[in-house]
């Protein structure tokens, strides 16, 4: 294959056909669905902070970094964690920030994938400026791909991709979850960082989707469905650097889009219904205690903590402590000792985190 030299980019035209465009229209119609239900709850903040461990956890497993829900739960940047759920947590960090960027500014600057990179990794090495950088098949060890080596095309390439991200869809004619799926494609072949392409790469379709408007929040959370289907996302993103065919990529990117929005209406409904049935039985077993802010941080934190709450509701560590046993003492969480501290689970809520599957991979 030749070297990647400038930014590949298939016709509109030959991607007009019957089958991808029914993957589309399924495709905005589950997001049309799953903004309006994210948009229906009374903070939206919750989906954040709660998805985006899950979607951490996820994205993170591909790079074959392994952890359990106890190690990010329970992470604390103050204390000592496990390697892994560090690296979870600086995933969710990066996350936050590209979102916040975009927001802010309703760009994706090449400024901001530096910084979601450089969150991810945890360094500021920013783009590869050494050769030497090739991807081998993990059990063979055979190189399979060699990326651009020469820092000033790789500099022009990112250059060209964020163009594109930004281009006129008038003009190119471009579906915008078909724009994604192509600089998805093309972001991983130029392989432009030394490590943490992966990570950011799939942070950057979600920030794709919420500059789009297809979200107001990146609650979409492919990792998953490319966690599960593994085997055939590597398959085809070479496949197409071999072949320049693009249409089964796209068609397997946008299904991803299509599967993975089913899952979270199923699971933001879930957590819809969980957070009335909280607050029901809070005013019922528990009212001179209960308060919003108390709800908000039990799905804030599915793992909540006597810190959490002293800050979240604004009362002393005594206080805190004595609400959290209160809690405890009626079922309405679950108390564990993790190291040295006590941790009250919200076990409804890591239940229904936890227990999401993905129909029709």
């Amino acid at each position: 294959m030749q070297a990647l030299n400038t930014l590949q980019v298939p016709s509109s035209d030959s991607l007009d056909t019957r089958v991808l465009w029914q993957c589309l229209a399924d495709a905005h119609r589950q997001l049309a669905e799953l903004k309006g239900l994210c948009e229906s709850l009374p903070n939206r903040g919750i989906l954040l902070d709660t998805l985006a461990i899950q979607e951490a956890k996820d994205s993170s497993e591909i790079e074959n970094i392994i952890t359990t829900h106890d190690e990010i739960y329970s992470y604390d940047q103050n204390n000592a964690g496990s390697p892994a759920a560090k690296e979870v947590q600086n995933y969710i960090t990066a996350l936050r920030a590209g979102y916040e960027a975009v927001h802010a500014s309703g760009l994706i600057r090449l400024h901001t994938i530096l910084d979601v990179q450089s969150r991810v990794e945890q360094n500021n090495a920013g783009l590869r400026k050494l050769p030497g950088t090739v991807l081998k098949n993990q059990n063979t060890g055979t190189v399979v791909y060699e990326p651009p080596q020469d820092a000033v095309v790789i500099e022009r390439l990112m250059g060209e991709l964020v163009d594109f991200m930004h281009a006129d869809p008038k003009v190119d004619g471009f579906d915008p979850l078909l724009r994604m799926a192509i600089a998805h494609h093309q972001f991983e072949s130029i392989h432009p960082f030394y490590d943490g392409n992966g990570r950011t790469g799939r942070i950057l379709n979600l920030l794709m989707l919420q500059r789009e408007g297809l979200l107001d929040l990146p609650v979409l959370y492919l990792s998953r469905y490319i966690t599960s289907t593994k085997n055939q996302y590597y398959q085809l993103l070479q496949s197409t650097r071999e072949t320049g065919q693009w249409l089964d990529w796209c068609v397997y990117m946008v299904r991803g889009v299509a599967i993975t929005a089913k899952s979270e209406i199923k699971l933001v409904k879930g957590l819809r219904a969980l957070i009335q049935t909280t607050k029901e039985r809070l005013r019922a077993e528990v009212p001179k205690i209960y308060s919003q802010e108390l709800l908000n941080n039990l799905f804030r934190h599915p793992y909540t903590k006597i810190d959490f709450l002293e800050k979240d509701l604004g009362v002393s560590r005594v206080t805190a402590g004595k609400h959290l046993r209160t809690l405890a003492l009626k079922g309405i969480v679950d108390m564990k000792k993790i190291g040295r501290q006590h941790f009250y689970i919200n076990r409804p809520l890591f239940d229904l985190l936890t227990q999401v599957t993905l129909e029709d991979v």
